[in-house]
């Protein structure tokens, strides 16, 4: 009998949580550098051996540490190809412009240790709006976009978890619904088409949380549209899991290495 997601991902987490699990994951990891931008923290893992250029991937959501860090298919094999990651912890954020600016600080602040002015950008569930909503602001400084099941539809997903979207932009519902073409990615793809940006999606066609039709499909179709380059692997059968098909997926590291020339 196949295990329902939500049991699964419930194990999951419980797993993570057991003290003993995480001190061996830890125990694993190589050296976390943390600082602190604007009064937030930063999360850096390094690359023991730096590419030419010190690429780096900036992975969201952060929240209190760079998650990625146990998917180990990723996590090893960006550190073993001089790729280091790291991420920048501002909470529940949406992708408005001031948090957006505050993500500036942080990339600053990395081009500044001499870091790749040019990261690759992966969003992961929610990291997708943070992620796509700093890009279409900068699009100079985006190497590549990354999505594992991201949230791309600021006017789908993001109103239905409306108290967190409107104390980020700092709006009432009246005026984010009148604004919405300014702020949803979805209607801002032009800079990052204007600009060569590479993506790539992985999703379930599945998934419940962040819905395929919503999101993925709908950033695919006006992507191409423009002209844009832009790959979906949708897998069948899997939702919003944290499951090997979406963290041991080898297309998906191999693009996010030819994105820094690995």
């Amino acid at each position: 009998m196949k295990t329902p997601t939500l049991f699964r991902a419930a194990t999951l987490v419980a797993l993570l949580l057991m003290p003993g699990l995480a001190r061996a994951e830890d125990e694993k990891l190589p050296a976390r550098e943390t600082f602190e931008v604007a009064e937030h923290t930063a999360y850096l893992y390094a690359a023991p051996q730096p590419a030419e250029g010190k690429p780096w991937l900036w992975f969201a959501p952060t929240l209190k540490g760079v998650s990625l860090a146990l998917r180990r298919v990723y996590f090893e094999g960006l550190l073993k190809a001089g790729v280091s990651i790291a991420g920048f912890d501002l909470g529940e954020v949406r992708g408005a412009p001031g948090s957006s600016a505050q993500f500036s600080l942080f990339h600053e602040e990395m081009v500044r240790r001499g870091f790749d002015r040019r990261p690759v950008l992966l969003g992961q569930s929610r990291g997708g709006l943070m992620m796509l909503g700093w890009g279409f602001r900068n699009p100079e400084k985006v190497r590549a976009f990354v999505g594992i099941y991201p949230v791309c539809n600021l006017a789908e997903w993001g109103m239905k978890n409306k108290d967190v979207t409107l104390a980020d932009y700092a709006l009432s519902e009246e005026e984010m619904r009148k604004e919405m073409t300014r702020y949803n990615p979805l209607d801002n793809l032009k800079p990052l088409l204007d600009h060569k940006v590479p993506m790539f999606v992985i999703q379930g066609d599945s998934d419940q949380a962040v819905p395929y039709d919503q999101n993925t499909r709908l950033l695919k179709e006006r992507y191409e549209a423009g002209g844009g380059q832009i790959t979906v692997k949708l897998i069948p059968g899997e939702g919003h899991a944290a499951s090997p098909a979406f963290f041991e997926d080898r297309d998906l590291l191999a693009f996010m290495l030819k994105a820094v020339g690995k």
